[in-house]
């Protein structure tokens, strides 16, 4: 692999010619040595099909990813596959997953046919009370109520009919907002101009939010999801790289009449900046007072952390962000336990079985690494917010200086879109985390 210059890396992904004024320049470059290659990712298997996880994460953490292998790559980062298992056993799963998927899709599509069709809706089809509203062709959207059969789907059917009628209502009421946020998604790229393929990611988001009837849908999804359908060809490969990401980001979405689900990450994100930067905590906490707002929770940080950065970067330096925090955050338990049985806390499955050699040691991330080295394994902390921490300590000055309100404080941060370095900015991360442990130690 030759170096490669940001507009080589762009053509994996065009842009709009009429776009190309209004997206962030990409910075990320793949460089020989650093950035993870098709040559060393098919190195890294061994002849029965084993990953040598360790070697991948550090290449992926010093350069990311190629573009030609990325989809692969994040199928192991994201939990999808065990790095421990066969070529075959990989196969069997792969083909497993696309049954299961197509018997949820057929399952949606019994329901409201437009699923799966190439199509999709931007008009609602159903009143709040439930009854079908006519489609765009005067024609009325057929929706039967629908008992399942489908295997591993007692999530989806609730025992209590009068809740499931009611999480059924909340799923067709939100398929033609998924519609809208669809045409909205990465509006700017080539790959979008294909209605097939703005169908494909609402057909994965439909099935998605049909599965997850405690969080449905919710804004900010399609922008993660997105890539995965990009990256990934067959759709129900996508959805369950998705699905995997959702469970490191569900929370984040779930929301309730008097609180949002990223709140936890608002208030960890105040608690880090009160220990490393006492001083901007209180400037920020006046400010967000003053707005009869809470000073634990900054909430102006709201969007970073539900769509991870996708405003702020080009979708090429986005996609390169992702795959090394999650490199960094990787954790060799995160197969085993998204597939455990059991229902116990994700933090406890995850460090059931902590390392106690070298060589063990480097299947962990350096995010996780440090964390496990000092004992802050379980506060489960996403390096995100650590990103976040880091990227108000570098506007530090001006923060103190001018902002005077909120609107003040959310300018400041928008002016970093486009002008953030996405490996630097990590490596600040890094630092903050461990300045963070640092203090928190002490205290």
């Amino acid at each position: 692999m030759k170096n490669s210059s940001s507009e080589e890396l762009d053509t994996y992904y065009p842009v709009r010619p009429e776009c190309l004024a209004d997206v962030p320049k990409t910075r990320f470059k793949a460089r020989v040595g650093k950035t993870l290659s098709e040559r060393r990712w098919k190195a890294a298997f061994s002849k029965d099909g084993y990953l040598d996880i360790a070697g991948v994460l550090r290449r992926i953490q010093r350069g990311g990813i190629h573009p030609s292998i990325k989809g692969a790559a994040w199928e192991f980062l994201l939990g999808c596959f065990d790095p421990e298992s066969t070529f075959e056993e990989r196969n069997q799963l792969r083909q497993q997953r696309r049954e299961q998927y197509a018997a949820w899709k057929s399952e949606c599509q019994k329901i409201v046919p437009v699923i799966g069709s190439g199509k999709f809706i931007t008009s609602a089809i159903v009143s709040n009370d439930g009854q079908p509203i006519a489609s765009d062709d005067g024609q009325p959207i057929e929706c039967a109520t629908s008992t399942s059969n489908s295997q591993d789907n007692s999530d989806a059917m609730p025992a209590d009919n009068g809740n499931f009628d009611k999480k059924m209502l909340q799923w067709k009421l939100s398929l033609h907002q998924i519609g809208l946020d669809v045409v909205r998604t990465d509006r700017t790229l080539v790959f979008y101009e294909n209605e097939a393929n703005q169908a494909k990611l609402w057909d994965v988001l439909a099935v998605y939010a049909w599965m997850d009837k405690d969080i449905g849908y919710v804004q900010g999804m399609s922008d993660i999801c997105s890539p995965m359908i990009i990256l990934l060809e067959n759709e129900a490969d996508a959805y369950w790289c998705f699905e995997r990401a959702m469970r490191r980001l569900r929370e984040n979405f779930k929301c309730s009449t008097d609180s949002i689900g990223v709140q936890s990450q608002l208030s960890t994100l105040a608690q880090i900046v009160k220990t490393v930067d006492p001083k901007l905590h209180q400037h920020l906490a006046i400010i967000l007072s003053a707005e009869e707002l809470d000073g634990g929770e900054y909430l102006f940080a709201f969007r970073m952390l539900m769509v991870l950065f996708r405003r702020e970067f080009s979708f090429v330096d986005s996609l390169y962000l992702w795959e090394v925090m999650w490199a960094m955050e990787y954790n060799p338990n995160i197969y085993s336990s998204y597939d455990d049985k059991r229902q116990p806390l994700l933090s406890e499955l995850l460090y059931d079985d902590k390392p106690n050699d070298k060589h063990k040691l480097k299947e962990y991330g350096k995010f996780e690494r440090n964390n496990l080295k000092t004992g802050a394994a379980e506060q489960n902390s996403a390096l995100s917010v650590f990103l976040v921490a880091s990227v108000l300590e570098t506007k530090h000055r001006r923060l103190m200086k001018e902002a005077k309100g909120l609107d003040d404080v959310v300018e400041i941060l928008g002016e970093i879109s486009g002008n953030l370095d996405a490996r630097k900015a990590l490596d600040e991360a890094l630092k903050v985390h461990k300045k963070y442990l640092k203090q928190a130690k002490k205290s």
